[in-house]
């Protein structure tokens, strides 16, 4: 598969992550609501390695998308692969001002399609803080089927929380579409 993939939606174009995306990253990221499940505010060196991780990254393995609404990046969305198991793990991030319009779930539909389709995965999954309703009900958009609850998986600003895993298969993806 050729680096530069792009993908159109009706509201959305979701390209390859850029360097000059990092400014618009720090920006949506830095929102104290936006970042209540995360341990802290990230900074400009944390946002730095992160986008430039994912630009390096084969594609492949690692192909991360900027969502960009009316010439703005407003989030972003991606898939980490593991080959072994055809397995992709789903993440996505979304600035708070555009939350509760269906973008995420508008993007992750065509990122789940894609990932089907054109990389071949068998699976998808996603995780989030148990406590993150939002993101649950996309998961649940997508069709996905909560596979568990790891508890106290993670520790946000000293605090355990748990963690929900959601899961689609392709077998059920398609028949979801058909």
């Amino acid at each position: 598969m050729a680096k530069g993939t792009t993908l159109k939606t009706e509201r959305l174009l979701l390209r390859p992550i850029k360097l000059s995306d990092t400014d618009a990253i720090l920006a949506y990221s830095s929102d104290k609501v936006w970042a209540q499940y995360h341990d802290k505010l990230p900074n400009m060196d944390f946002i730095e390695k992160f986008v430039a991780q994912h630009v390096l990254a084969p594609w492949d393995d690692d192909p991360r998308f900027s969502i960009v609404l009316d010439s703005e990046v407003v989030g972003g969305i991606g898939l980490t692969i593991d080959r072994n198991y055809a397995h992709g793990e789903l993440a996505y991030s979304l600035a708070q001002k555009h939350w509760g319009k269906g973008i995420v779930v508008e993007a992750a539909r065509e990122v789940v399609r894609w990932g089907f389709e054109k990389m071949e995965l068998a699976k998808i999954w996603t995780r989030a803080d148990a406590g993150n309703t939002q993101s649950t009900r996309v998961m649940e958009k997508l069709g996905m089927t909560l596979e568990g609850v790891l508890r106290a998986q993670t520790v946000v600003r000293g605090e355990r929380r748990d963690e929900v895993r959601y899961g689609l298969l392709r077998d059920e993806w398609i028949e979801q579409t058909s």
